[in-house]
């Protein structure tokens, strides 16, 4: 069972997710992160064969952070309303 189904996520499609390895088709969910005390409604791609966490741009502009390229940490981002 993956994380997505013990915590009862809502698949809401596929998508396809590209990293450095290739590519694959992933399900994709919709759920609440928390980062550094700071939670929002995201959607979530989950795989079994990841051993890590990737928090995407997305993600982390719905959180209101931002990595901060110097030193790779996360830092509090400006949110644009367009």
């Amino acid at each position: 069972m993956c994380v997505a189904e013990e915590l009862v996520l809502p698949v809401v499609g596929k998508m396809l997710f590209f990293d450095r390895g290739g590519s694959a088709e992933l399900d994709e969910y919709v759920g609440v992160v928390e980062v550094i005390g700071r939670k929002a409604h995201t959607h979530v791609l989950v795989s079994d064969e990841l051993d890590v966490v990737l928090i995407g741009a997305t993600a982390l502009e719905m959180l209101g952070l931002k990595v901060d390229p110097v030193t790779g940490k996360l830092i509090e981002g400006k949110v644009y309303l367009l």
